[in-house]
């Protein structure tokens, strides 16, 4: 198989996938077609329970995932393979070459966004006929891309396992969105033996034709849903009720203006509140989405304990209960100079390339940071990039990644590192 065939197959998969598009933990039509493609190449495919730690697991609602299953069911995937998964998604591409050599892995992510893909006649999935068929549901990250990529380099592996030594994992992780699913992977101790790893993002600040390197950056981040549980009572006579709505009013203000860090960069986001039954009626249950964000890790603990300290007196000021959960989890970022300078070199070769920079993030996190801790955490060195294309920015019902150049320069960057560290001679 020469590259023009990874290429067309990449770009058929990716657009198959972004017309299936599945939200964190019920990615099970995504995962079915991952492993069949693993299977059908000759690799050790492990998926589900094999390769995610359920006790590590945020921000996984059992009555959507069970739904996700049932339109899995109704979609063809099978019974057996959904009780191999054991309620979970995500795989994970094993060669393992019986040759001396380093463990190599790179990861990949496959959830989805609650955006409503756009209509416009000149959206490219809209011209190319492979618009999302799931309402409120899109790629609008580019993980249907990342996908087809990961697929893409188990495909260079299976041909090229003859010349290729020590062992290649490729990482398939569900529930990046919400920065839910890379902890669960990594606490499964699947990159625990791993030498060399390697992640990457479509798109960002690089632009088509362009990779960026990344030598450090991302925010650390925790997310929260809040509830606050009052007492219904009728407008007439508040003093019998408990507002949990006011509490949670309250609680948006207060956290809005939490003190910032002398130290460093500081993000606090209300994204959604929902309370009330009517006008005259106490409201007795508040549901609030929120996050933090720091510059470090320390400064993000000292942003979520503050969350937790005013959730707290809030709730002994209005005297309603509480429940504040942890929902998702991301580490900032610091590579190894030694993988960073693999993935610059892998890169200056790919075809379509015209330019290889230095892009260290201050914005946005990325839980793949969980994965290269514990790589980092066990003596592997690890490394992120971008890999370039021109878009209206991600999480827009109209992002777009031009697949057919862009998907070649993410497999090409991927398989080289690989090459580097796994090929023979």
């Amino acid at each position: 198989m020469n590259e023009c065939l990874y290429k067309d197959q990449m770009v058929k998969d990716r657009r198959w996938l972004h017309e299936h598009p599945e939200e964190g933990w019920c990615e099970f039509e995504t995962t079915y077609f991952i492993i069949q493609r693993i299977e059908q190449l000759g690799l050790k495919a492990l998926c589900g329970i094999e390769v995610i730690e359920p006790s590590a697991v945020m921000g996984r609602h059992e009555e959507t995932v069970q739904a996700a299953q049932a339109r899995a069911l109704e979609h063809g995937v099978p019974a057996a393979f959904l009780k191999r998964l054991g309620g979970y998604t995500g795989a994970m591409a094993v060669l393992e070459t019986g040759r001396p050599g380093p463990v190599t892995a790179i990861r990949v992510d496959i959830d989805c966004l609650p955006i409503e893909e756009t209509l416009d006649p000149t959206h490219e999935a809209n011209q190319g006929h492979f618009r999302s068929i799931y309402p409120g549901f899109s790629h609008a990250c580019g993980h249907d891309g990342h996908t087809a990529v990961g697929l893409g380099v188990v495909a260079w592996l299976a041909d090229n396992k003859d010349h290729l030594s020590g062992t290649i994992k490729v990482l398939f992780q569900p529930a990046e969105e919400g920065v839910r699913g890379a902890a669960a992977m990594a606490a499964k101790g699947i990159v625990d033996d791993v030498d060399w790893f390697a992640g990457a993002h479509i798109g960002c600040s690089a632009r088509l034709g362009q990779v960026g390197v990344s030598h450090h950056g991302y925010l650390a981040t925790t997310k929260f849903d809040l509830e606050y549980e009052g007492v219904q009572a009728a407008a007439g006579s508040p003093e019998k009720g408990k507002s949990a709505l006011m509490c949670a009013a309250a609680t948006c203000m207060s956290l809005g203006s939490l003190p910032g860090h002398s130290q460093g960069i500081t993000r606090v986001q209300i994204g959604k509140l929902i309370s009330g039954v009517g006008r005259n009626i106490v409201a007795p249950h508040a549901y609030m989405q929120l996050e933090v964000r720091g510059e470090s890790t320390e400064i993000n603990d000292y942003m979520a304990n503050n969350v937790e300290m005013t959730v707290k007196g809030m709730a002994a000021a209005y005297g309603v209960q509480y429940r504040l959960t942890r929902m998702g989890e991301a580490l900032t970022y610091q590579g190894d100079e030694q993988a960073v300078e693999a993935v610059k070199q892998a890169a200056q070769a790919v075809p379509g390339v015209d330019s290889v920079v230095d892009m260290n993030a201050k914005i946005g996190s990325e839980d793949c940071t969980m994965l290269i801790h514990r790589v980092q955490a066990h003596g592997g060195k690890a490394a992120f990039f971008y890999y370039g294309c021109n878009h209206h920015g991600h999480h827009r019902n109209d992002f777009c990644i031009q697949d057919e150049q862009s998907l070649p320069i993410g497999w090409g960057v991927f398989t080289g590192f690989i090459k580097g560290r796994n090929c023979l001679g």
